[in-house]
Protein backbone atom coordinates (compact mmCIF):
# COMPACT_ATOMS: atom_id res chain seq x y z
CA UNK A 1 0.00 0.00 0.00
CA UNK A 2 2.89 2.59 0.64
CA UNK A 3 4.30 2.60 -2.99
CA UNK A 4 0.84 3.59 -3.93
CA UNK A 5 0.79 6.60 -1.54
CA UNK A 6 2.17 9.55 -3.74
CA UNK A 7 -0.01 8.74 -6.25
CA UNK A 8 -3.42 8.73 -3.88
CA UNK A 9 -1.98 12.21 -2.22
CA UNK A 10 -2.01 13.20 -5.83
CA UNK A 11 -5.27 12.14 -6.82
CA UNK A 12 -6.65 13.38 -3.06
CA UNK A 13 -5.34 17.35 -4.12
CA UNK A 14 -6.56 16.57 -7.75
CA UNK A 15 -10.19 15.42 -6.08
CA UNK A 16 -10.50 18.28 -3.64
CA UNK A 17 -9.92 20.61 -6.38
CA UNK A 18 -13.03 19.53 -8.21
CA UNK A 19 -11.38 16.50 -10.27
CA UNK A 20 -14.49 13.97 -10.17
CA UNK A 21 -12.45 11.36 -12.39
CA UNK A 22 -8.83 11.63 -9.79
CA UNK A 23 -11.48 10.81 -7.00
CA UNK A 24 -13.20 8.16 -8.44
CA UNK A 25 -9.91 6.58 -9.34
CA UNK A 26 -8.24 7.03 -5.69
CA UNK A 27 -11.40 5.46 -4.49
CA UNK A 28 -11.58 2.57 -6.58
CA UNK A 29 -7.48 1.72 -6.51
CA UNK A 30 -8.17 2.33 -2.34
CA UNK A 31 -11.15 -0.31 -2.15
CA UNK A 32 -9.10 -2.74 -4.50
CA UNK A 33 -5.90 -2.39 -2.14
CA UNK A 34 -8.30 -2.68 1.14
CA UNK A 35 -9.96 -5.61 0.50
CA UNK A 36 -7.35 -8.36 1.03
CA UNK A 37 -6.04 -6.32 4.09
CA UNK A 38 -9.77 -5.94 5.96
CA UNK A 39 -10.18 -9.34 4.94
CA UNK A 40 -7.07 -10.97 6.59
CA UNK A 41 -7.73 -8.61 9.39
CA UNK A 42 -11.26 -10.11 9.83
CA UNK A 43 -9.79 -13.93 9.36
CA UNK A 44 -6.66 -12.85 12.21
CA UNK A 45 -9.20 -11.99 14.64
CA UNK A 46 -11.27 -15.42 13.95
CA UNK A 47 -14.24 -14.03 12.18
CA UNK A 48 -15.75 -14.76 8.78
CA UNK A 49 -14.20 -12.74 6.24
CA UNK A 50 -17.52 -11.82 4.74
CA UNK A 51 -17.96 -8.62 6.24
CA UNK A 52 -14.62 -7.21 4.37
CA UNK A 53 -17.20 -5.52 2.00
CA UNK A 54 -19.40 -3.86 3.94
CA UNK A 55 -15.66 -2.50 5.77
CA UNK A 56 -14.42 -1.23 2.79
CA UNK A 57 -17.63 0.11 1.92
CA UNK A 58 -18.17 2.31 5.79
CA UNK A 59 -13.78 3.06 5.17
CA UNK A 60 -14.82 4.79 1.83
CA UNK A 61 -17.66 6.44 3.27
CA UNK A 62 -15.40 7.64 6.19
CA UNK A 63 -13.01 9.01 3.72
CA UNK A 64 -15.62 11.12 1.74
CA UNK A 65 -17.16 12.37 4.76
CA UNK A 66 -14.16 13.70 6.11
CA UNK A 67 -11.94 14.32 3.44
CA UNK A 68 -11.54 17.99 4.23
CA UNK A 69 -9.81 17.07 7.63
CA UNK A 70 -7.07 15.24 5.32
CA UNK A 71 -3.88 17.76 5.95
CA UNK A 72 -2.49 17.83 2.16
CA UNK A 73 1.01 18.56 3.33
CA UNK A 74 1.59 14.89 4.16
CA UNK A 75 0.32 11.48 1.78
CA UNK A 76 -2.88 10.88 2.21
CA UNK A 77 -2.10 6.92 2.30
CA UNK A 78 -0.93 6.48 6.24
CA UNK A 79 -4.52 9.06 6.65
CA UNK A 80 -6.64 6.25 4.80
CA UNK A 81 -4.91 3.37 6.92
CA UNK A 82 -5.83 5.44 9.74
CA UNK A 83 -9.49 5.64 9.20
CA UNK A 84 -9.50 1.92 7.99
CA UNK A 85 -7.83 0.34 10.74
CA UNK A 86 -10.50 2.12 13.13
CA UNK A 87 -13.16 1.20 10.99
CA UNK A 88 -11.96 -2.72 10.99
CA UNK A 89 -12.04 -2.24 14.97
CA UNK A 90 -15.29 -0.92 14.65
CA UNK A 91 -16.69 -3.72 13.01
CA UNK A 92 -15.33 -6.20 15.25
CA UNK A 93 -16.34 -4.78 17.87
CA UNK A 94 -19.56 -4.73 17.04
CA UNK A 95 -19.64 -8.24 15.97
CA UNK A 96 -18.00 -9.09 19.17
CA UNK A 97 -16.80 -13.11 19.79
CA UNK A 98 -19.54 -14.21 18.11
CA UNK A 99 -19.80 -17.24 16.11
CA UNK A 100 -22.77 -18.04 13.90
CA UNK A 101 -23.86 -21.44 13.93
CA UNK A 102 -27.16 -22.89 13.20
CA UNK A 103 -29.17 -23.89 16.10
CA UNK A 104 -30.43 -26.94 14.54
CA UNK A 105 -26.94 -28.98 14.81
CA UNK A 106 -27.22 -28.28 18.73
CA UNK A 107 -31.37 -29.04 19.13
CA UNK A 108 -30.31 -32.09 20.51
CA UNK A 109 -27.74 -31.30 22.88
CA UNK A 110 -29.17 -28.57 24.65
CA UNK A 111 -30.70 -29.13 27.66
CA UNK A 112 -34.39 -27.76 27.91
CA UNK A 113 -34.71 -24.81 30.05
CA UNK A 114 -35.59 -25.38 34.17
CA UNK A 115 -38.84 -23.61 34.22
CA UNK A 116 -38.37 -20.30 36.77
CA UNK A 117 -40.65 -19.65 39.77
CA UNK A 118 -43.26 -16.94 38.75
CA UNK A 119 -43.13 -13.68 40.98
CA UNK A 120 -46.60 -12.87 41.96
CA UNK A 121 -47.48 -9.94 40.73
CA UNK A 122 -48.44 -8.47 44.27
CA UNK A 123 -44.80 -9.10 45.00
CA UNK A 124 -43.45 -6.71 42.00
CA UNK A 125 -45.42 -4.42 43.14
CA UNK A 126 -44.75 -4.33 46.62
CA UNK A 127 -41.37 -3.98 45.76
CA UNK A 128 -41.85 -1.25 42.72
CA UNK A 129 -43.91 0.92 45.88
CA UNK A 130 -40.10 1.11 47.53
CA UNK A 131 -38.46 3.53 44.82
CA UNK A 132 -39.06 6.94 44.09
CA UNK A 133 -41.49 7.97 41.54
CA UNK A 134 -39.12 8.74 38.84
CA UNK A 135 -37.27 5.06 39.04
CA UNK A 136 -40.31 3.62 39.79
CA UNK A 137 -41.90 4.67 36.40
CA UNK A 138 -38.00 4.22 34.30
CA UNK A 139 -38.10 0.78 35.68
CA UNK A 140 -42.15 -0.08 34.89
CA UNK A 141 -41.59 1.00 31.07
CA UNK A 142 -38.07 -0.75 30.50
CA UNK A 143 -38.32 -4.02 32.43
CA UNK A 144 -41.77 -4.49 32.33
CA UNK A 145 -43.23 -2.67 29.38
CA UNK A 146 -39.70 -3.11 27.53
CA UNK A 147 -39.22 0.17 26.20
CA UNK A 148 -35.89 1.52 25.12
CA UNK A 149 -33.71 3.61 26.90
CA UNK A 150 -34.36 6.44 23.84
CA UNK A 151 -38.50 5.52 23.88
CA UNK A 152 -38.36 5.97 28.36
CA UNK A 153 -37.09 9.13 27.73
CA UNK A 154 -39.02 10.19 25.04
CA UNK A 155 -41.96 9.25 27.06
CA UNK A 156 -40.75 10.77 30.14
CA UNK A 157 -39.01 13.82 28.43
CA UNK A 158 -35.92 13.00 29.75
CA UNK A 159 -32.19 12.49 28.67
CA UNK A 160 -31.28 9.04 28.13
CA UNK A 161 -28.41 9.43 30.45
CA UNK A 162 -30.72 10.13 33.16
CA UNK A 163 -33.40 7.55 32.26
CA UNK A 164 -29.87 5.13 32.73
CA UNK A 165 -29.13 6.81 36.07
CA UNK A 166 -32.66 6.07 37.06
CA UNK A 167 -32.60 2.44 35.74
CA UNK A 168 -28.97 1.83 37.84
CA UNK A 169 -30.69 3.15 41.04
CA UNK A 170 -33.72 1.76 40.78
CA UNK A 171 -31.75 -2.15 40.05
CA UNK A 172 -28.95 -0.89 42.45
CA UNK A 173 -32.00 -0.47 45.29
CA UNK A 174 -34.27 -3.60 44.61
CA UNK A 175 -30.81 -5.61 44.68
CA UNK A 176 -30.83 -3.76 48.12
CA UNK A 177 -33.91 -4.90 49.24
CA UNK A 178 -33.42 -8.64 48.10
CA UNK A 179 -30.40 -9.21 49.83
CA UNK A 180 -32.21 -8.16 52.92
CA UNK A 181 -34.85 -10.47 52.61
Amino acid sequence: MDRCDPDWTDLMRQAIAGNAAAYDSLLRDAAARLRPIVRRGLLRAGHSGTDAEDIVQEILIAVHLKRHTWDDTRPVGPWIRAIAHHKTIDALRRHGNRHDLPIDDFADLIAAEEPRPSVADADVGRQLATLAPGQRQVIQAIAIEGLSIGEAASRFTMKPGAVRVALHRAIRSLAGQAGRL
